[in-house]
């Protein structure tokens, strides 16, 4: 069979072939340990090494334990082969397809492997199982060592070939998505790793347009003074104190034939670079906050996969992109700003910015039309707190919307957990002179800021994913590298193909 998907880094193809005609650099087999006669043929092949790497404890029965293996079978075409383990069956999910793919596909680039086959722990598989795969092999084929001029630690990964039996057009199907997914995945995951130097707000207005570039999608732009007309004055605040003018970023899908009544809004936060402003944040760690825009980058990623995989509903992308600096125009505790709304707010925390600039964009998309919103933003440290790294914030109204988008989300490898913002957290933001205070303190710190965001939606269903823990992996894990992981772009992608959900 042809390969399906293509990109510039990897081709994904099925195949049904016998493992032992296959003729790769690699071939990599996913068992349960507890899975009967999967490992007989590679056992057979490798002239009883395997029986003997299990009982010398080499390979466990842990999840992602691995074994190498030298084919001695003259009847195989490929001699190396590598086994993985996918843990116990009662264990096996589409999200551990998905990281067991991953970390096959980041194996096998330490091993120099270009051309690799993977066999896979269960068959048939679910069109659900196999598109989660194609999503983790194309996630493996991220390159972190942007700027390195050394030999890159890891070969490029140029084709995958997996094997399995009961193919149906459905897998074929789920291939491409699952490709189609992982490269704006990975898209989303280049723009945060880019340096706050590299990538200013009009860079990454730049690299949406690029991102567009062969799609059906629509692109604006708006500078300066558009968003001087527009009363933007929360989002040029925050830009006050870079010399890098703001950008804001709208992005359309908008299919022949879509219902003018279900328009899908996505908003990301766009902070290319965040020092904190006045409100300086400390020096250790403020090299990451150049991935304060991974939100903003999701969102882009997202559209560019909406139009490619051709959802049926109408989408509008808004990212506000700005950077936040303590220059001499740079806004001060106490300075007063007044949105695109009409409502005022007192600054008293100039490192609460994000929400600042989602407030305009979040009624800018209203403006355009967007009927159901969500926005994602690496917004707090409390959301740190409270869910680790582990998932992102959901916060919203009402309650079958928050439902969808939760279910939507973990469907797509993007777990997220419900907190409550309750009406006595609207009292945290109380101004003595202005209608709001940007910050609500320390106390249900991501839910003040979630109440902040409420204020400037509406009535709309309206869902807000905090995501900063969860849009940088701090440690390394065999299916993702310290880094990018592109949270979000695969959940909100998705969200666009479940309209036909959607109350009237």
């Amino acid at each position: 069979m042809p390969a399906m998907s293509r990109s510039d880094c990897i081709d994904l193809s099925l195949v049904r072939t016998s493992p032992a005609e296959l003729d790769v650099d690699l071939i990599v087999v996913a068992a349960c340990h507890d899975a009967d006669g999967v490992l007989d043929p590679l056992e057979a092949a490798s002239g009883g090494g395997l029986r003997q790497a299990r009982e010398r404890g080499e390979w466990s029965r842990e999840a992602f334990s691995v074994y190498s293996a030298t084919m001695t079978d003259p009847g195989w075409r490929c001699r190396r082969a590598l086994l993985i383990s996918a843990g116990a069956r009662a264990e096996w999910s589409v999200e551990r397809a998905r990281r067991v793919a991953a970390a096959a596909g980041r194996l096998a680039r330490q091993r120099r492997a270009q051309r690799i086959a993977f066999v896979t722990p269960h068959d048939p598989l679910t069109p659900a199982e196999m598109q989660a795969i194609a999503e983790g092999f194309v996630h493996s084929s991220f390159s972190e060592g942007l700027y390195k001029t050394s030999d890159p630690e890891l070969s490029d990964l140029r084709d995958v070939q997996i094997g399995s039996i009961g193919l149906s057009k459905d897998h074929e199907a789920a291939i491409v998505r699952g490709h189609t997914l992982g490269c704006s995945a990975n898209l989303a995951r280049s723009l945060v790793n880019e340096p706050g130097n590299v990538l200013t707000p009009r860079r990454l207005a730049e690299r949406a347009a690029a991102a567009v570039q062969g799609t059906s999608l629509g692109i604006d732009v708006l500078e300066e003074d558009r968003l001087e007309r527009l009363g933007m004055g929360l989002l040029l605040g925050v830009a006050r104190g870079s010399a890098e003018p703001p950008r804001l970023i709208v992005i359309r899908h908008e299919p022949p034939g879509a219902p003018a009544h279900r328009v899908l809004g996505l908003v990301g936060k766009g902070v290319t670079f965040d020092s904190g402003g006045i409100s300086l944040k400390p020096a250790d760690g403020m090299d990451r906050m150049k991935d304060d825009m991974a939100g903003g980058a999701a969102v882009i990623a997202a559209m560019q996969a909406i139009a490619r995989l051709q959802a049926p509903v109408r989408v509008i992308g808004v990212v506000p992109a700005v950077e936040n600096m303590p220059g001499g125009r740079a806004i001060r505790p106490g300075d007063v700003l007044h949105g695109a709304s009409g409502k005022s707010v007192e600054v008293n925390n100039t490192d609460a910015e994000g929400r600042l600039i989602l407030a305009d964009a979040l009624w800018y998309a209203a403006e355009l039309g967007a009927t159901h919103l969500v926005d994602l933003a690496t917004l707090t440290g409390a959301c740190i707190i409270a869910l680790g790294h582990v998932a992102s914030g959901l916060f919203g109204g009402p309650e079958w919307w928050m439902t969808l988008v939760r279910e939507t989300a973990d469907r797509a490898g993007d777990r997220v957990w419900p907190l409550p913002i309750f009406p006595e957290y609207r009292d945290q933001l109380k101004s003595e002179i202005a209608d709001l205070i940007n910050s609500g303190g320390r106390p249900a710190g991501a839910a003040t800021a979630a109440m902040f965001l409420r204020e400037f939606v509406g009535d709309r269903p309206w869902a807000h994913l905090d995501i900063a823990g969860t849009a940088w992996a701090e440690e390394p894990k065999p299916y993702q590298p310290k880094g990018p992981t592109g949270v979000g772009v695969r959940g909100i992608a998705e969200l666009a193909f479940t309209a036909d959900r959607w109350p009237v």
